[in-house]
């Protein structure tokens, strides 16, 4: 029996895929159309239109060809394909190319993109923001409460309120590491409730995953940006921001203005590699 491989393990086959499929793309589109045409006189009552999110996109590998990149290839060379569909489109874009040197033609073919900051745990000044802490911690209910609606996040699902904050804080208001850090702790439990030392050492796992994730020359950017709050538009601080070692933040001032800052996941922290390039510029 030979070996089954996942296509994205194996990057040649999903060349030889994408020479297969492209000479039909049209009749493909039609087909999809045609689909979506039936899914709309079938929505529930009173629903008169379809909305498609095609997720994870923001997660694509970035490639570059020359002077090309496949971010462009996917949303730039390829607008037409992606928005013939015949319903409302949402496409999840690379980060980096929202600030990239291309974010005028992607306004000019999609409109404005719309940016989803974090959850602000941490105000500005570096105080907890408790809405939002607040709101961190629905986001964990909900999903308990689809299996345990009976029992107390904070004394039941945790061991206590400080070990349920250390975890939030520590997501830095991502909502994707927040689950991830959720799930490790929980998986390092035999039986509730979670304890401090199970998230404990879910952070450090997590820490030592961004410790790996950060390049040498990137450590001095991270602590730049940790007392600036403000970040340079150019491949460095994308890049940094693309493995989500930089998050954007944004707030309503006194004027109603929206307002916005960036600052490193708050996992980088407790590195040692950024303390030391913290010292350095202390």
């Amino acid at each position: 029996m030979k070996p089954h491989y996942p296509f994205r393990a194996v990057p040649e086959l999903r060349q030889q895929i994408r020479q297969k499929i492209d000479p039909h793309t049209v009749t493909l589109i039609q087909v999809l159309n045609e689909f979506l045409v039936d899914a709309k006189q079938h929505l529930p009552k009173g629903k008169t239109q379809l909305a498609v999110i095609v997720d994870n996109l923001d997660r694509m590998v970035l490639v570059k060809d020359g002077d090309r990149t496949n971010y462009e290839e996917v949303f730039l060379d390829r607008s037409e394909q992606l928005q013939a569909l015949d319903c409302h489109l949402i496409y999840t874009v690379p980060i980096s190319m929202v600030y990239s040197t291309r974010a005028t033609d992607l306004r000019d073919i999609y409109g404005d993109s719309q940016i989803l900051p974090m959850i602000m745990v941490n105000t500005l000044k570096g105080d907890i923001y408790q809405p939002g802490l607040k709101k961190v911690k629905e986001v964990i209910n909900k999903r308990v409460r689809q299996i345990a609606p009976e029992l107390s996040l904070e004394k039941e699902i945790f061991d206590s309120p400080q070990t349920l904050d250390r975890l939030c804080l520590m997501s830095g208001g991502h909502v994707r590491n927040l689950l991830l850090l959720t799930q490790d702790a929980i998986g390092r439990t035999e039986e509730l409730p979670v304890s401090e030392k199970a998230v404990r050492r879910a952070i450090t796992q997590a820490r030592d995953t961004y410790r790996r994730t950060v390049e040498n020359h990137q450590w001095c950017l991270l602590a730049e940006v940790s007392c600036s709050k403000r970040i340079i538009n150019d491949d460095l601080y994308r890049s940094l921001m693309y493995n989500r070692c930089l998050l954007e933040y944004r707030y309503l001032d006194d004027d109603g203005e929206m307002q916005r800052w960036y600052d490193i996941h708050p996992l980088i922290q407790g590195i040692p590699e950024f303390k030391e390039a913290i010292a350095k510029i202390s």
